[in-house]
């Protein structure tokens, strides 16, 4: 498997930090923000499971928008093979 690339920005990676920090915050997003994070200056890649977390969360209209961004940064990070 070739080395992942791609890594959440520095904004999403801001924004996962707040969502971990946040007492608030779902279990879905929390969820989605550890997998954002763990990917910020890593060659970490997204694993099937949290694909299609994060796959199921931008179908939805049940989600804010920062969740949806954690999603969007999380699907991005996927591996391209899976999805051909």
């Amino acid at each position: 498997m070739t080395k992942n690339t791609k890594q959440s920005s520095a904004k999403v990676a801001k924004q996962a930090s707040d969502t971990l920090r946040d007492p608030s915050a779902s279990a879905i997003a929390k969820s989605l923000a550890a997998s954002a994070l763990a990917q910020a200056n890593t060659g970490k890649q997204t694993s099937a499971e949290m694909e299609a977390k994060a796959g199921r969360v931008l179908q939805s209209e049940k989600y804010s928008n920062d969740t949806k961004t954690l999603a969007a940064s999380v699907v991005s990070q996927s591996n391209k093979a899976r999805g051909e």
